[in-house]
């Protein structure tokens, strides 16, 4: 008789465990930062012992970047579902993409983002280049449809607009300058967006957001 095979983290139960595990720590990693916050703390609260959580994430620098990894995820698959649904409607989907990102921005507090900038540059450094991505992607291909509908205006090429849209968000979306500013990080970004996007779209463009 063949010998029951051992649980890895490829079964669907490690998969549903390691996924509760990821969600938790972005409950507390995102609010509170991840200097504060323990391994027991995560494990307290998901009931499960310190062991277990250790069997799926062999640190805690592990888990912050497993937690950053399955945002970014989360905010990908969000924004292809909005650009497949909206088709051709330009400022449906320019407000559904904004909305998405500002949700998202939502989650992630300013602990968080001190600490990763401090603490962990270079995961700092995958979360600008992931997003930077993201909007290159999203944005671009809405801008260059915009364009031919008469919706942005064609003497600014879409890759300078994502470049000048990049630019403004890596300047700004760090907590020295919006202290400086006075601004959160849900206010600082569609602020920005917003600014960028008066001097991109044409008068009909700005009519229709």
């Amino acid at each position: 008789m063949p010998r029951p095979r051992a649980m890895t983290r490829d079964h669907p139960t490690g998969q549903a465990a390691r996924a509760r595990i990821v969600a938790g720590a972005r409950r507390h990693f995102f609010a509170q930062g991840f200097q504060r916050v323990t391994m027991d703390d995560i494990a307290d609260e998901l009931g499960m012992s310190k062991k277990t959580l250790y069997a799926h994430f062999p640190s805690k620098s592990a888990l912050v970047e497993a937690a950053i990894l399955d945002k970014f995820a989360a905010l990908e698959a969000d924004m292809a579902r909005i650009e497949r649904e909206c088709g051709n409607d330009f400022p449906g989907c320019l407000r559904e993409l904004l909305g998405c990102m500002q949700r998202h921005a939502e989650e992630i507090q300013p602990p968080f983002v001190r600490d990763i900038r401090r603490a962990a540059p270079d995961l700092f450094k995958t979360i600008e280049s992931r997003r930077a991505t993201l909007i290159q992607h999203h944005f671009g291909k809405l801008f260059a449809a915009g364009r031919q509908a008469g919706l942005v205006r064609k003497d600014l090429p879409p890759r300078l607009v994502i470049e000048i849209l990049l630019g403004a968000i890596q300047a700004i979306m760090n907590p020295q300058k919006l202290g400086e500013l006075g601004l959160t990080p849900q206010a600082g970004f569609p602020a920005i967006v917003s600014v960028v996007l008066n001097g991109v779209l044409t008068p009909d463009g700005r009519r229709s957001r």
